[in-house]
């Protein structure tokens, strides 16, 4: 695990003279395995095996500095101008380049630190030593100040899991708090605040103005130096930057000697060829342009110059020979070096469950770990993956409302025929209007109360794995129930609905129901997406998301909502992406979605780990702290696995966070180390207290 760590304190000095990260005279603190970047009054410093390349710090004076950690394309006059340009407050412009990053500008007693768009590389920070810390991991920060479980966060994520005025801004760790997507922390002498850098509101009205095909091509070009950022990024030595990491906090003992035992993947740039269209858009960007992507002749597959392209081949479930064929064919590309991984009974869902690392919190990757890590393992030291791109360009189904709103209806025609066909129904064109304009006159309050009541009345049972045309009239509404929400107690799901009958009073700056539950979607998918990197981290190996890069996100954003309700738009959207690049060649079938193979393997993988599940629910943490009853949950396992219709993915979620409370509360050591180290790790102890919701 990779995070980034510091503070800004009150005091004129922070420690004794000659030490760092003091916290009072004669004392001090600081990360274990850190690398100083710059020191007192307010220290900074890079944690884990973060390589030469990817930390950068800009220094104009020892008080005006920048320093970006991550995969960013801006040269070192740029990251100079950028400094400059963020003394003067224009943080948009450190967000500006290509590439995913995180940038911490020290201006005087002034500390900055801006987040991402999407929310892929997170902010946290707590009050701590009369001023504030602040770090890219929250695990450090709840080590940092000793914090317990906040129960409540815990509900809130299993009833409401993409709902944003449920989280907040709070994390598992009561006390550690998260900056949301599209703002910076700017701490100055303990004081804190958290800004916004994106002007919403003029992005909606480019994105009702600009024309279509010109949206695209701002796609196209973002996407384009997204990969080539991957390619051809900087190559700098940092100022201060020792050589040996150490040792990486949060991983066991067994773990640690697997990460040593492990092979190291190719070297070079590698990606993801599932046959899906965003993943295959990235491989042939990749092997496209100008440069050398692949691996280093001799070296790992032997595929020279050949850009290392990894299928994953899922032998334990049906339906993916058409799959495999498109991927074949994109792979027939001189430039590809084509891997198929064959992936058989340990890479299902729920294999392996006892082993894994400890990540920043629950996240449904940590029962599939394994099944990504087996992939993983196959690809190269810089590997592209497709993840993201359907929250970033689809449509929510909530943007009908917003068309409705626009007044523009004859834009509803085809994805409204779309679902009717697919269901086979005539009456589906009259039902989906009709709650797209329920949800259109619907005010944001009402909408939010409206959830807190289904909460508060228990009515959630209805919730299942359905058709498309089921998903999509669920997700007509201001907020709805997760999928686990159904098997919770109701003192969880009362405590859920005060906070969002709380949040609802609170005033708000959210117009559109489709924009504010789009960005919503996303915000998720990429929290969940950084537990998907800690869970499934390969030695010495780096995941590219480019569809995640804020370049990326921002020009999506400007597509018009007219576009992105049609079907297949995903597909033509990334088709003319490369068409642009020059590649016009496509298989046949090339962007048709398949989740056939997924759902199969989960309802195969839950049947033939049942009896470790059963015993993970024999005396869970989650009833220890009032989540659920443990009988109810067995219960639905043993019914999903024998083929009753429940939603799996809220079942993986009841796991998933069950696991990770476990490996919490068994994990033995701290981050942090020196004279004032806390006393105990975060989250101490041997049960989950039973508290009243």
């Amino acid at each position: 695990m990779r995070w980034l760590v510091g503070w800004s304190s009150t005091a004129a000095s922070f420690g004794t003279a000659g030490s760092v990260g003091g916290t009072d005279e004669g004392r001090t603190v600081h990360p274990v395995g850190s690398q100083l970047l710059w020191g007192d009054p307010d220290p900074l410093w890079a944690v884990g095996d973060w390589r030469p390349d990817e930390v950068r710090v800009i220094s104009v004076d020892p008080f005006t500095r920048l320093a970006v950690l991550g995969c960013c394309a801006a040269t070192d006059e740029e990251l100079r101008v950028g400094l400059f340009a963020a003394r003067g407050g224009a943080l948009r412009h450190l967000t500006a380049w290509a590439g995913s990053y995180t940038v911490v500008v020290q201006s005087g007693r002034r500390v900055t630190v801006v987040g991402d768009l999407a929310g892929a590389r997170p902010v946290f920070h707590t009050p701590w030593a009369n001023g504030t810390a602040y770090a890219t991991a929250a695990l450090p920060l709840a080590d940092l100040v000793e914090a317990q479980l906040d129960i409540g966060y815990l509900a809130a994520l299993l009833a409401c899991p993409d709902v944003p005025e449920a989280l907040r801004d709070s994390t598992p760790y009561a006390g550690v708090r998260r900056i949301p997507p599209g703002h910076a922390l700017i701490l100055r002498e303990g004081s804190r605040e958290i800004t916004g850098y994106e002007q919403v509101a003029s992005l909606a009205v480019a994105a009702a103005q600009i024309d279509p095909d010109r949206a695209v091509d701002g796609v196209r070009d973002a996407l384009v130096e997204a990969v080539r950022a991957r390619l051809t990024a900087p190559r700098h030595a940092p100022e201060t930057l020792p050589p040996d990491p150490g040792p990486v906090p949060g991983m066991g003992p067994a773990e640690r000697r697997a990460a040593r035992g492990a092979p190291a993947p190719a070297p070079g740039i590698g990606a993801d060829l599932s046959g899906g269209s965003a993943s295959a858009t990235l491989t042939l960007l990749a092997a496209g342009l100008p440069g050398v992507p692949g691996t280093i002749l001799g070296h790992g597959t032997g595929a020279g110059e050949r850009l290392l392209a990894v299928t994953f081949n899922d032998l334990s479930a049906r339906g993916h020979g058409p799959e495999l064929e498109r991927a074949g064919a994109i792979a027939a590309n001189p430039r590809l070096h084509h891997v198929v991984v064959a992936g058989g009974e340990e890479a299902l869902p729920y294999a392996d469950l006892e082993s894994g690392p400890l990540t920043d919190e629950p996240g449904p990757s940590l029962i599939t770990s394994e099944r990504h890590r087996l992939r993983l393992a196959a690809g190269s030291a810089d590997h592209l993956v497709g993840d993201g791109a359907r929250q970033v360009l689809d449509a929510h189904p909530a943007r009908l409302a917003d068309l409705l709103m626009d007044r523009r209806r004859r834009h509803l025609v085809k994805p409204v025929a779309a679902l009717a066909k697919a269901d086979g129904s005539v009456l589906i064109p009259f039902t989906v209007y009709r709650a797209a304009r329920r949800l259109a006159r619907t005010p944001y309050r009402a909408g939010i109360e409206a959830a807190a009541a289904l909460l508060r009345d228990r009515d959630v049972q209805h919730i299942a794995e359905g058709s498309t045309l089921d998903a999509s009239l669920a997700a007509l509404t201001w907020s709805r129930p997760g999928p686990a929400a159904r098997w919770l107690t109701g003192e969880a799901l009362a405590e859920v609905s005060v906070r969002l009958e709380e949040s609802a009073l609170r005033p708000t700056s959210v117009q559109r129901p489709g924009e504010a539950r789009a960005r919503a979607a996303l915000a998720r998918y990429a929290a969940d997406h950084r537990v998907f990197e800690q869970a499934a981290e390969v030695r010495s190996q780096r995941l590219h998301a480019p569809f995640l890069d804020n370049q990326v996100v921002r020009a999506a954003r400007l597509l018009p909502e007219s576009l992105r309700v049609q079907p297949g738009a995903r597909a033509e959207i990334l088709r003319t992406v490369l068409a642009g690049a020059g590649i016009h060649d496509l298989p046949a079938g090339w962007g048709a979605p398949s989740h056939t193979t997924a759902t199969a393997s989960f309802h195969q993988g839950l049947r033939a780990s049942l009896p470790s599940l059963i015993a993970l629910f024999d005396a869970p943490l989650l009833a220890d702290a009032g989540l659920i009853e443990a009988r109810v949950v067995r219960k639905a396992l043993r019914a999903a696995a024998e083929g009753e219709r429940l939603p799996l993915d809220g079942l993986a979620d009841l796991v998933s966070t069950e696991l990770w409370l476990r490996r919490l509360l068994s994990r033995r050591g701290s981050c942090w180390t020196g004279t004032a180290a806390p006393k105990q790790r975060a989250v101490a102890g041997g049960v989950v207290p039973r508290r009243s919701l």
